[in-house]
């Protein structure tokens, strides 16, 4: 029998310790341990138990919301994230929903659709209530339209301008791209004039806007 491991992340103890008895009484989810979403040990956690599915509530604030979730996702990337909330919110929901949670249910909600959710997101199922889910798949298209049209500003980039524009986006200052690129700081900031005119911007900052809006990332040295 393969179980599906699922980690419950929650303030309240009460709420953690009932489903872990409602669930044991399931035959293919395991309830691997809960934590408090305070807890320094949340992430370290998460990389030990290796969870197939992390539940979890979300905090008051967007982007609090959003840097949770990606956090945790960072920490077991094959982890499926289901929040499981109190709040009504459209915006956090879109925020979640931005950082990659594959479900947004309701605490209201009966035990039987948890169990549809649990079961379904490691099949690549999504589930977002009807109140969310429009506001969600318009801000998700329109994220897609703006990825792609600064992706096309990205295009008259070339690949040196693009590789020191990276460099930008992982917040490194014009002495180290020189030193990792090995060459002159002087050079340098010619490629990162060079890539202001180019994309129409006065700033590193908005050049590094743009690339985040098309898609690039920071990355791990």
């Amino acid at each position: 029998m393969t179980f599906l491991r699922v980690l419950l992340v929650d303030s309240h103890a009460m709420l953690t310790d009932a489903l872990t008895v409602q669930l044991s009484t399931t035959t293919d989810l395991w309830v691997v341990g809960s934590v408090t979403p305070d807890d320094p040990r949340l992430l370290d956690t998460v990389r030990t138990l290796r969870p197939d599915i992390v539940t979890t509530e979300v905090g008051s604030a967007t982007v609090a919301t959003g840097g949770m979730l990606r956090k945790l996702r960072a920490a077991y990337p094959p982890a499926h994230l289901v929040v499981l909330t109190g709040s009504h919110d459209s915006a956090h929901a879109v925020a979640a929903a931005r950082a990659g949670a594959a479900a947004w249910v309701s605490k209201e909600s009966s035990l039987d659709h948890l169990l549809e959710v649990l079961r379904g997101v490691p099949l690549g199922h999504a589930y977002y209530p009807p109140a969310q889910l429009g506001v969600v798949l318009r801000e998700l298209r329109d994220d897609v339209r703006r990825a792609r049209d600064c992706s096309a500003r990205l295009d008259v980039l070339s690949h040196r301008e693009r590789e020191v524009l990276l460099h930008m986006v992982n917040g490194k200052p014009v002495g180290r791209i020189a030193v990792e690129s090995v060459v002159s700081t002087s050079t340098v900031r010619t490629h990162v004039r060079s890539i202001l005119t180019k994309l129409g911007v006065r700033s590193g900052l908005e050049a590094v806007s743009v690339a985040r809006a098309a898609g690039l990332r920071p990355v791990a040295d």
